[in-house]
């Protein structure tokens, strides 16, 4: 088991929410990320995903239906992503705020994976994993497909937006050449769609520094860090939404072939391939 070498604090606002957040970051003695909010503890599994409307949702059901508002954890990709990138299984999450959403950042996983690198990881890697057949998840249009292969994880995604540089483009991590893309590529949505959302309470903590907007003359926002940056943001994605299967997607011995599929589609395939692993 990976954990960090010492507990440390951190401040952000919520996408969703637009609230600021303070979270106590632990070292762990057991196995599994926890989150400990409103009087609970929330195991990071698929399992425990309570919505992917917006973004992955975590929550205790009992609770939830007792009225405990803190009861979930929301925007929970980005940070499993980061402890997948950092090979850390083990943690301790505490709110320090009655809140429930994992703050922003910059938009990526960079800011966690550099506090992490910064308070230093100690423990021994978890082994690689082999697939014992294939995984096929197929929904209309959508596809998610892990082919086991004997090199390390590499991960391919297609996707199809309504936008010029983006329409039938894919990106593909190999991670001994391009995981820092994956790790700095940050959220993104339509600009167009924006003021909708925030009227319906949502994208409130949305900013030009946390968000890629793709724009209708096909444009955007802001400049991108990297070639395609939301095309390989969707490859972070479903690194830490894979990750609730609690083995690290990237320590699968797989090739990972996904098209036009989003979260709720990555958590119902993390259900199928926790049956298998």
């Amino acid at each position: 088991m990976k954990t960090l070498e010492s507990k440390f604090e951190i401040s952000g606002i919520g996408l969703m929410s637009g609230v600021d957040t303070t979270l106590e970051i632990c070292p762990s003695e057991t196995q599994g990320i926890k989150f400990h909010n409103g009087g609970t503890t929330i195991l990071a599994t698929c399992d425990n995903v309570v919505s992917c409307e917006h973004c992955v949702v975590l929550g205790d059901v009992a609770e939830i239906q007792k009225g405990n508002k803190l009861a979930t954890v929301a925007l929970v990709e980005h940070f499993m992503a980061a402890c997948a990138i950092c090979e850390i299984d083990g943690l301790d999450v505490y709110f320090k705020t009655p809140t429930v959403e994992i703050p922003i950042l910059d938009g990526s996983a960079l800011p966690w994976v550099e506090k992490f690198r910064e308070i230093g990881v100690v423990g021994e890697s978890s082994p690689k994993i082999s697939l014992s057949r294939p995984v096929n998840f197929i929904k209309g249009k959508s596809s998610i497909v892990l082919i086991p292969d004997n090199e390390e994880t590499n991960i391919t995604y297609s996707v199809n937006f309504d936008h010029v540089d983006l329409k039938n483009r894919f990106a593909t991590l190999v991670q001994a050449e391009n995981i820092d893309e994956i790790i700095g590529a940050r959220t993104f949505g339509y600009l167009r769609d924006l003021e909708t959302y925030q009227k319906m309470g949502f994208s409130k903590g949305v900013t030009i520094d946390n968000t890629v907007g793709l724009k209708d003359d096909g444009t955007y926002t802001t400049e991108l860090r990297c070639e395609f940056e939301p095309v390989k943001h969707k490859i972070l994605d479903i690194i830490g939404d894979l990750y609730l299967t609690g083995v690290n997607p990237l320590k699968l011995n797989a090739k990972i072939l996904v098209k036009e599929a989003g979260h709720a589609l990555h958590v119902e395939c993390a259900k199928i391939l926790k049956e298998q692993l």
